[in-house]
């Protein structure tokens, strides 16, 4: 799965975390593998390829159906809730029904990998992961170049909603264990009560779980043949169960039910971004808490990554900033720069001490940053984010204009802000920058800002 989101896996390559010790590499496939038909839930015609990818993308969906191609990363981030499945969108494009095949790539301890998809979901083949398995599978995986960051769970999350539960909790072990507990046994006889720990250090993916069908109740399937949705199957396609068992079918498992559950939950976790190491137990969860529980993680991970950043190295320090910014005392606001990627991303430190000039005046007593500083901070690594782009060279980015800001947390003496500046656009005379600022892993600010490039002269 997307071994590490791109910012993440640079944060973290140079310097591994105790699980990552060993310097597992990061995988692909050998060559590219094909599966083709109908999605599903939608009955639509689709086909996939799968295609080898450079270590440090992930796993990256892109709709080759689309003019131009929409790419859609397989992180929480592109999530979107629908029932019964997991679906991937970035603007108007979606994907539907991820999960099995994502699954599979967990499966195959596949980090990056492109994803050209013509059509808006997924091929079900048989509701299980072999028909995306074994194609992969066949292709061969090879190993690259760089390490694979592997994500300790550091602190309990626990999600909980009426009777269902899903936790991912800490282990010693370097493994990543799935346990869930299936419980049919008021609504079906045949199901009734099933559970099933899955750990990837000691048991077989493809031979424990990669064949486990996803299945409905008889009477979920008439619901769903009404919605107009699975009108191309019959019983015989998928794993229809009423009082008396499958519907002409047949378990390929005595407990085959809830290793189905166990894949979907591998699979919907891999939008987490990350291979894992803890234990994740499940009770009647279902895709949405999934991904409840895969956004919790993504955002532990994320708050690791800008912890790393934050004690790393210097890119750009006081005196470098000053060369380029035109601000000075009181209001030069960034310390230094930690990370510049060109002129798409940068992330800066602004270390906030009881001697801002602001603070005996907001509040006396109660010192608080205040909004218009915090924003300001956020401007100001924009713009020397923008500083990197060739074309602006010589100017000056002047704020024009600010959207979508939002203010989530006080900030007060002895915080450290970790703010990250990324470009959405840029021209000659103009560029739009997303910023968001933290504070120990939490979101204390974000806004949409617009510069105007004028020349360095200006005043």
């Amino acid at each position: 799965m997307t071994a590490t989101p791109p910012h993440i896996e640079r944060a973290f390559a140079a310097t591994p975390s105790d699980a990552s010790r060993t310097v597992t590499p990061q995988r692909t496939i050998a060559s590219s593998a094909r599966v083709s038909g109908k999605g599903l839930l939608l009955g639509l015609d689709a086909e996939v390829e799968f295609c080898p990818a450079p270590a440090g993308l992930g796993i990256v969906f892109e709709r080759v159906d689309l003019d131009p191609p929409v790419v859609i990363p397989a992180l929480i981030t592109s999530a979107v809730s629908r029932p019964r499945r997991t679906t991937l969108r970035v603007g108007d494009a979606t994907i539907d029904t991820v999960e099995h095949c994502l699954s599979a790539i967990v499966g195959l301890g596949i980090d990056n990998l492109r994803i050209r998809i013509s059509g808006p979901e997924v091929p079900s083949g048989d509701g299980s992961s072999l028909p995306f398995y074994e194609p992969l599978k066949a292709a061969g995986i090879v190993a690259q170049d760089a390490p694979v960051h592997i994500h300790r769970i550091s602190e309990p999350i626990v999600i909980e909603e009426e009777d269902a539960l899903v936790a991912a909790l800490p282990s010693d072990d370097p493994c990543y264990r799935v346990t869930y507990e299936l419980d049919y046994s008021a609504v079906s006889k045949p199901i009734g009560r099933q559970t099933r720990e899955f750990d990837f250090s000691r048991d077989d993916y493809g031979a424990d779980i990669a064949p486990a069908r996803t299945f409905s109740l008889r009477h979920e399937a008439d619901a769903l043949w009404k919605a107009g949705l699975c009108r191309h199957l019959t019983p015989r396609d998928a794993l229809v169960i009423d009082d008396d068992g499958p519907v002409d079918n047949a378990f390929r498992f005595p407990d085959e039910c809830v290793r189905h559950k166990v894949l979907d939950v591998i699979g919907d976790l891999a939008l987490a971004g990350v291979r894992l190491q803890g234990k994740v137990i499940a009770q009647r969860s279902g895709h949405d808490l999934n991904r409840r529980l895969a956004r919790r993680i993504y955002e532990q991970v994320c708050a690791a990554s800008r912890a790393h950043i934050a004690g790393s190295g210097r890119v750009l320090d006081a005196r470098a900033i000053a060369r380029i910014m035109p601000h000075r005392y009181p209001m030069l606001l960034i310390d230094r720069v930690v990370e510049i990627e060109g002129n798409r991303r940068a992330v800066g430190i602004k270390n906030v001490t009881i001697n801002e000039p602001y603070f005996p005046g907001h509040y006396p007593g109660t010192p608080i940053m205040p909004g218009v500083m915090l924003v300001e901070s956020m401007a100001q690594l924009g713009g020397l984010l923008l500083s990197q782009t060739l074309e602006h060279t010589g100017k000056v980015a002047v704020l024009l204009s600010l959207d979508k800001v939002k203010l989530r947390k006080a900030v007060t003496p002895g915080d450290q802000l970790v703010i990250e500046a990324e470009t959405m656009r840029a021209s000659a005379r103009s560029a739009a920058v997303q910023c968001r600022a933290w504070v120990q892993g939490k979101l204390a600010a974000e806004a949409q800002i617009r510069f105007m490039m004028v020349d360095a002269e200006f005043e």
